[in-house]
């Protein structure tokens, strides 16, 4: 049996997260209350149901979340194949959106506006986020770009190798705060002060032929191939399942998804389920 347990923070994407799953065939559970977590798994197999996922949210009592790692530990020792996929964004980015569509937080009251409430449920759900075998920061991620991400992760479900996730940004737009590893390649040549290849991203040969062929652009791109493969596996025997390595340049146009790209080309060679996300192209 494999259970995947969704949870975030209100206005992230687990809805949506949700809804992939049960796409890809998944026994699917919205708002699970956790103390009903054992009741749900000593039934299932009865239907016969491989796989299954659960959301669990801020809308549970709190006294059930803060016993959310003791349960984990449970499943662990009743061998229920579990992974945790923790959703968030950005306090700017959930407010904006509940504002758009208008749409209560389920923390928020006359007495709580909606910036305390986001404040609020993300202390909440610590208990949950800070068991996540994957966090996805969804500020800048569309719909598109959040199943696309889901149905890649899934994918390796046969596959019990560590996934890799590569992401570039941009600087001057916040570090993703989903990034288990940032490097900084600011100190890089930046193409965005030659006028023929400022409009152009990392994808255009222009740039590509312009970063590839300046020496310190390689040398960073081998030290941090070197780091990689030293502590990578590493992580692996410590049961790691998933790894976000960031890589910011400025303006996350230029540098960082050159980069981005070289490196998931060369660890592609060693690791079969490596992925790569470019926040600021959209």
């Amino acid at each position: 049996m494999k259970l995947i347990i969704i949870s975030g923070l209100s206005g992230s994407g687990k809805s949506i997260a949700l809804q992939v799953l049960e796409d890809l065939g998944y026994y699917c559970v919205d708002n699970l209350p956790l103390n009903m977590v054992d009741v749900l798994l000593k039934e299932i197999p009865l239907n016969k149901q491989e796989y299954i996922a659960i959301s669990i949210d801020a809308r549970n009592v709190a006294a059930e979340i803060k016993k959310f790692p003791e349960r984990i530990k449970q499943l662990e020792k009743d061998n229920i194949n579990c992974e945790i996929f923790f959703l968030e964004a950005s306090d700017a980015s959930l407010i904006q959106r509940f504002s758009e569509t208008r749409r209560k937080h389920p923390l928020s009251s006359e007495e709580m506006p909606l910036n305390e409430a986001v404040i609020q449920e993300r202390a909440l759900l610590e208990p949950i986020s800070s068991h996540a075998d994957l966090r996805i920061d969804t500020s800048s991620t569309n719909v598109h770009q959040l199943r696309d991400l889901i149905k890649a992760c899934i994918n390796k479900a046969d596959d019990n190798s560590i996934s890799i996730m590569f992401e570039s940004f941009g600087f001057k737009h916040g570090v993703p705060i989903d990034a288990d590893f940032v490097f900084d390649v600011r100190c890089l040549p930046n193409p965005h002060w030659i006028p023929e290849l400022k409009p152009l991203t990392g994808f255009d040969n222009a740039v590509i032929n312009y970063l590839k062929n300046n020496e310190q652009v390689n040398e960073m791109q081998n030290d941090i191939m070197a780091f990689l493969k030293k502590w990578l596996p590493q992580f692996e025997a410590d049961n790691r399942s998933y790894i976000t390595i960031a890589i910011g340049c400025t303006g996350g146009q230029h540098r960082s998804v050159y980069l981005v790209n070289a490196l998931t080309t060369l660890l592609s060679n060693q690791y079969s389920n490596v992925l790569s996300l470019h926040r600021e192209l959209g």
